[in-house]
């Protein structure tokens, strides 16, 4: 047989073979017939070595194109076969689509997150900068420079997680304030808030934690004022608990702040009527707060009398606390599931 009649004999057989292939299996097995290491193709060259130079270039010529023809035929195949095996897919996936969609669970925002993101977005909205520090903090920040002297009960070892003489788990924010003031050279106003979490040996009880979260913030420039604190504080106290929202001050003490004060919100219950969550007193202590005194801002690089400011600490747990309802502060720190489920029913039903 020569080469003229092998091509023809090849093509015959390949038409009558692609008219029989069903399914991507049998396609497989054609390829290998047609074009594998012992496929009628490659039998066209088998003995090219014997052959002159000029038979050699016809028989080249020849195989290439009939290689190109099986090479097309057999991926015209493929493609009818994968429109054939889809089309044949979609007729048994029928999907009804008025069928009830499955629930699927998705999680959620703690309430702590979710609080003090509130809290962030405020301040930030208000131009501060929110700023953060390390957990493990020296004495030397944490009290010092903060107006705490070395005989000041905050600093007893009962009240603080002392890991060294000089090295203890931060029992407030504040030193964050600290280091930003003594980082900034050319004494500019600050204007930042300090969220994380704090540590104090306390016992665990329905509203004591020995880890807590605390937000605090901290004004510093010419001519800042007790009024300014307020209105600060009362744009927060209506955004987060309510438009109707007042505040009141109680002259209180804290060793960095003169005058301090602790901070009141109107009980968003029952308006000032009184009730069990203000305690019949129609008023919610929610924050201490107080201009920045002295002591603290010269120990910082600030002149003080040049410059005042005022710093307030707002703990995120007792505002999540108040603002969903929760009663145990335990339950913020459990990772019990059925608490979150119940968290997000209730703030769905706000």
């Amino acid at each position: 047989m020569n080469l003229e009649e092998k091509i023809k004999a090849i093509r015959s057989s390949l038409e009558e073979d692609c008219s029989k292939v069903s399914s991507s299996n049998q396609l497989q097995e054609l390829k290998v017939k047609y074009l594998g290491k012992k496929g009628f193709v490659i039998e066209l060259t088998k003995n090219m070595q014997n052959l002159s130079i000029d038979e050699k270039k016809m028989v080249g010529k020849y195989a290439n194109e009939i290689k190109s023809e099986v090479i097309k035929k057999l991926e015209e195949m493929e493609q009818s076969l994968k429109e054939k095996e889809l089309n044949e897919k979609l007729k048994k996936d029928v999907i009804d689509p008025t069928l009830p969609a499955t629930k699927i669970k998705v999680g959620s925002k703690h309430p702590l997150t979710k609080v003090r993101e509130e809290v962030e977005n405020l301040f930030v909205s208000m131009g501060y900068d929110v700023v953060s520090g390390p957990e493990v903090e020296e004495d030397h920040y944490n009290f010092e420079l903060l107006n705490l002297p070395k005989e000041h009960p905050a600093r007893d070892a009962q009240d603080s997680f002392y890991i060294t003489e000089e090295l203890l788990l931060r029992s407030q924010t504040s030193p964050v304030q600290a280091r930003t003031m003594l980082k900034n050279e050319k004494k500019e106003p600050i204007k930042i808030i300090c969220p994380g979490k704090v540590y104090r040996r306390d016992e665990d009880d329905a509203t004591h934690s020995h880890q807590f979260s605390q937000i605090e913030g901290l004004v510093v420039g010419e001519n800042v004022s007790l009024a300014d604190l307020k209105g600060t504080l009362t744009i927060f106290a209506k955004k987060l608990f309510g438009e109707a929202r007042t505040i009141r001050f109680r002259p209180s003490y804290f060793p960095f702040t003169e005058p301090s004060y602790e901070v009141d919100i109107s009980c968003f219950k029952c308006g000032g009527s009184g009730c069990n969550i203000c305690k019949q007193t129609g008023w919610i202590e929610i924050l201490g707060s107080g201009m920045v005194h002295p002591n603290v801002l010269n120990a910082c690089g600030y002149d003080a009398k040049k410059y005042t400011g005022f710093a307030f600490g707002i703990g995120i747990e007792r505002v999540a606390m108040l603002k969903y309802g929760i009663s145990d502060i335990r339950n913020l720190y459990t990772n019990d599931v059925r608490f979150l489920d119940t968290y997000n029913r209730v703030e769905g039903d706000q």
